[in-house]
């Protein structure tokens, strides 16, 4: 944990890659979702 929180607030460097990885985790599952709920049979 010491080296999350480290890499995190110790340099800029770590907490931009840390923005970026969670950023892209977002958008991946945002568009995970939307292709589900558009996927879903609209009769059911």
């Amino acid at each position: 944990m010491a080296f999350w929180l480290d890499l995190m607030f110790g340099n800029p460097v770590g907490l931009l890659s840390m923005i970026v990885i969670f950023s892209t985790l977002g958008i991946i599952s945002y568009l995970g979702w939307m292709f589900v709920k558009k996927s879903a049979d609209p009769t059911a």
